[in-house]
């Protein structure tokens, strides 16, 4: 028996891939961003305060989103309504698909967000944070340009 090449395998340990700021109400880890997967998917967990804003409704047309809800409450805006999602409860968001969530709960919601292909998410993020920490605030054309970048559209939800 062979042994398979241990370049084939990535392992990225919680103490190297921590958990970050996304701002005074959020944290989120990058498991496995698209330049790690050879851009077939990434793979966000993230956690959201009670009682706290997420993401607006939105929709991708370039990547399919997924969320996996693993503790806490999640209020996800799914098919024109916001409904709460518990753990173990999933939903699959289409190119094209209107989307958001928030924590509308009394304690900390924790999920995996997927994305496919793996595209840069990880700039979306990044760039976000910036923003937070520097306290900059983007005029109405500078935010339509940042979503363009990244491929979101906000819709009225």
């Amino acid at each position: 028996m062979s042994h398979v090449d241990p370049a084939l395998v990535d392992v990225r340990p919680l103490a190297d891939h921590p958990l970050v700021s996304n701002g005074p109400t959020s944290r989120l880890r990058m498991v496995a961003p698209g330049s790690v997967t050879a851009g077939r998917y990434g793979l966000v967990e993230y956690h959201v305060a009670p009682h706290s804003p997420g993401a607006a409704p939105h929709v991708h047309s370039t990547f399919s989103e997924s969320f996996y809800v693993l503790s806490g409450e999640l209020t996800v805006y799914h098919a024109g309504s916001w409904d709460p999602f518990g753990p173990g409860d999933y939903a699959l968001v289409h190119e094209g698909g209107a989307h958001g969530f928030r924590n509308d709960g009394d304690e900390w919601a924790s999920f995996l967000i997927l994305f496919a292909p793996g595209i840069a998410r990880e700039k979306f993020f990044l760039e976000m944070a910036e923003l937070r920490r520097s306290g900059r605030t983007l005029t109405p054309e500078e935010m339509t340009a940042f979503y363009a970048r990244h491929d979101q559209v906000m819709v009225d939800g």
